[in-house]
């Protein structure tokens, strides 16, 4: 019975992290609006530009590779040993 408080809290509590985090980048990119209009203007060479590619490559081979080393599990996020899958 432990096990399960101590899942539901812990559930609480991720859940609880993910939502901070969201209104954190939501306020963040409101706040930072105005200074990447101006940077975008000022950005003659395309310097910019080029590294939000180059980012945005680098992120999806970093999530092709997470997706290629994920097993499929039943349960899911529903699992009491979610937090132990890196172990498998």
């Amino acid at each position: 019975m432990q096990t399960l408080a101590v899942d539901i809290a812990a559930t609480f509590v991720d859940d609880a992290a993910a939502l901070v985090t969201g209104f954190g980048r939501t306020v963040l990119g409101f706040a930072m609006r105005p200074i990447n209009r101006i940077a975008n203007a000022c950005d003659v060479a395309g310097v910019l530009a080029e590294r939000r590619a180059a980012f945005r490559m680098w992120r999806a081979s970093r999530d092709r590779a997470r997706l290629e080393g994920r097993k499929f599990s039943i349960l899911g996020r529903f699992s009491p040993f979610r937090h132990l899958s890196h172990l498998t």
